[in-house]
C-alpha cells in the first residue's frame, strides 16, 4: 500500500494527499500518466503503467491519436485500465523543460486532467510528478506548480465530483521536493 505522508481537506470536504509509492498500485478511479503527445508509452510512469495496465493501453492510446492527433496540454486524452487497479488512464503531457512556457502548460495539464475527471464523474484521481523526469521540469517548481494548480482547480469548483486527489511519487528525491514546498510554501499548513 502507498504510503500518505501529507494530507489536507478543503472547506468544500474535497481530501489532497501525498503519498509515496508506486501509482499503478492506486486503487482510486483513474490514475494520471506522464504521456508525451503522441501517446508512445516506453520509458518513465508511461512504460510502468503499460507494463501493470497490459498491451491493451498502448493499442487504445495509439487509436486516440489517430483519431484525434497528438494530445495538448490542456486536452489529455483518457483509456480504460487494462489490468491496473483503477478504471482509467488519463495521458496529460507535461511541457519539456527548455521549450517555453513550461509553468503554463504544466498547469493547463493538471487542469485538463481534473477537468476530465470531471466530465467523467469520477472520484478519485491520482497524478505522478508530471514533467519531472525525462521532460526535465524542476521538481521544486513543477511542485509548486502542481500543488498550486490542485488547490485554484478545488477552491474555483468546490462541487466538483473529485472528492480525493493523490499526488503519488515514486523516489525519495521528488518526494522529499513535494514536502519540502508543501510546508515551506505552507500551501495546506505544515
Amino acid at each position: 500500500m502507498n504510503q500518505t505522508l501529507k494530507d489536507h481537506t478543503f472547506q468544500s470536504g474535497q481530501k489532497l494527499e501525498l503519498a509515496q509509492g508506486d501509482i499503478t498500485a492506486e486503487t482510486v478511479d483513474v490514475i494520471v500518466n506522464a504521456a508525451n503527445l503522441h501517446l508512445m508509452h516506453g520509458a518513465g510512469v508511461a512504460g510502468a503503467i503499460v507494463r501493470r495496465g497490459g498491451p491493451q493501453i498502448q493499442v487504445e492510446s495509439s487509436q486516440w491519436v489517430q483519431e484525434h492527433g497528438p494530445v495538448t496540454h490542456a486536452e489529455p486524452a483518457v483509456t480504460l485500465a487494462g489490468n491496473l487497479p483503477c478504471r482509467y488512464v488519463i495521458h496529460a503531457v507535461g511541457p519539456v523543460w527548455g521549450e517555453g512556457d513550461e509553468q503554463v502548460k504544466l498547469e493547463a495539464a493538471i487542469w485538463g486532467s481534473l477537468q476530465l475527471a470531471d466530465r467523467l464523474c469520477l472520484k478519485s484521481i491520482a497524478f505522478p510528478a508530471i514533467s519531472t523526469g525525462i521532460f526535465g521540469f524542476p521538481q521544486s517548481l513543477a511542485a509548486q506548480v502542481i500543488l498550486s494548480s490542485i488547490q485554484d482547480y478545488l477552491t474555483h469548483r468546490p462541487t466538483s465530483s473529485i472528492k480525493l486527489i493523490r499526488l503519488v511519487l515514486f523516489d525519495q528525491e521528488t518526494l522529499q521536493a513535494f514536502i519540502k514546498v508543501w510546508e515551506q510554501d505552507d500551501y495546506f499548513g505544515a
